[in-house]
């Protein structure tokens, strides 16, 4: 068994161890401007559904569903069921914001399909430029050879801009890169989001939204390896080489603190990913996918504006427990689309699905399918991670196999 595996495989003793119609936000930041609190545009997209693209909180308790936690501070957050595309509840989910190293996860999902894992590439002094100041390493060194899955375990581990700069280099370099997470992005109808890095690292122009971030999470669960990496709680990374010694590793944890329970959070029952990021001009932002009683949600908050301690984490779990209580009770507020590619038909794209009396698109965007295409059951591994109490040294998560309904015609890697 490879390392890898070993690593996903641990069991920790424990519960777990466009710039388009709107002004970028990357200008309207708290951190830039005398307004403590910045106001969501006017207009917004309504893609997915005409609820989502209007300002405020998005929900309908009608259906007997428990209130909202009070204390949400996220300047935008959305709370989704991952197999369903129904968005129980949202909060400017259209806010075209900096998205930070969340963005990883649409780079993770353009890319993984492009490069065998086993592929091995010496690192040059070229494939590490560009990257930003204060950027976050995972420890990639010039003229030493990685993996494919070395470096990807250093991107979803360590937020690493160094191993996101070397993956972009292995594709043709960095703007090729922005050029296929852009198109992919579009694919995906995640018409809030510009790139304009790789990394997420803070650019002028560079924005996403909560909505299309949990697109990009979706659409990644759906393959194989990105559900591993991104529930992989610790791993060993290749060190140095010293000559006519085995080459040293060193261990890295998972940036995801409600998968490890780092700095004082409290692990969250059922995690299993996805990616976390935090910049001057995002602020925190944060993506998760749990499992509880057979349902699998997204949760999306970015910018925070609470003094809590670990506020996104938090605010993301708060959210998680509203969802799970409210799944089946509450009536859905909007739609996460399916791609363009996607076999639904005409009127289930973004523009028309905006235009839906019910304010989400048709239900029948995203449905279950079996190997054979015949759509009786749902494909593929979900990930979830189950408890006891948190073991950190243990690094670890397990997985437990569930049925995932695959999105049609995405690549089922």
């Amino acid at each position: 068994m490879s390392a890898f595996k070993k690593t996903v495989l641990t069991v920790a003793s424990a519960a777990l161890l466009p710039i388009l119609t709107a002004a970028p936000s990357w200008a309207d930041d708290a951190r830039s401007t005398a307004s403590p609190q910045p106001k969501p545009p006017a207009v917004m997209s309504t893609v997915g559904g005409a609820r989502l693209g209007q300002a405020g909180t998005q929900v309908d308790l009608s259906g007997g569903a428990p209130v909202l936690p009070k204390e949400l501070s996220g300047r935008s957050w959305i709370v989704a069921d991952a197999e369903s595309g129904d968005v129980l509840a949202a909060h400017n989910a259209h806010w075209r914001l900096a998205p930070a190293s969340t963005l990883k996860m649409l780079f993770a999902d353009t890319l993984l399909p492009k490069l065998p894992p086993d592929e091995q590439h010496k690192v040059t002094t070229d494939d590490l430029t560009g990257m930003g100041e204060g950027s976050s390493l995972v420890g990639v060194k010039e003229d030493l050879s990685y993996s494919v899955h070395d470096l990807w375990l250093g991107v979803f581990l360590k937020s690493g801009n160094d191993a996101v700069h070397v993956l972009s280099a292995m594709n043709g370099g960095v703007p090729e890169t922005v050029r296929d997470m852009q198109r992919h992005a579009d694919e995906l109808q995640a018409v809030d989001t510009h790139v304009v890095s790789p990394d997420g690292y803070d650019e002028p122009g560079q924005v996403s939204s909560a909505y299309d971030l949990t697109l990009f999470a979706r659409s990644g669960l759906q393959k194989k390896d990105f559900r591993e990496y991104c529930s992989t709680a610790t791993a060993q990374f290749p060190g140095e080489q010293k000559k006519g010694k085995k080459r040293e590793t060193f261990e890295i944890q998972n940036t995801n603190r409600l998968m490890t329970g780092a700095n004082g959070v409290t692990p969250y029952q059922g995690i299993a990913g996805v990616k976390n990021g935090n910049t001057t001009n995002a602020g925190a932002t944060f993506t998760a996918v749990a499992e509880r009683n057979d349902r699998v949600l997204l949760v999306t908050v970015m910018n925070p504006s609470s003094d809590e301690s670990q506020a996104v984490y938090k605010e993301a779990s708060r959210l998680l427990d509203w969802g799970f209580a409210a799944s089946g009770k509450v009536t859905p507020v909007g739609k996460l689309v399916p791609p363009k590619s996607a076999d639904t038909g005409p009127a289930e794209t973004g523009a028309s699905a905006s235009a839906s009396p019910a304010g989400h698109a048709p239900a029948q965007a995203v449905r279950p399918v079996t190997a054979d295409g015949s759509g009786t059951s749902g494909v593929g591994t979900a990930l979830a991670v189950t408890g006891g109490s948190l073991v950190v040294l243990a690094g670890a998560i397990f997985l437990v196999n569930r049925r995932w309904p695959m999105l049609r015609r995405l690549p089922k890697s």
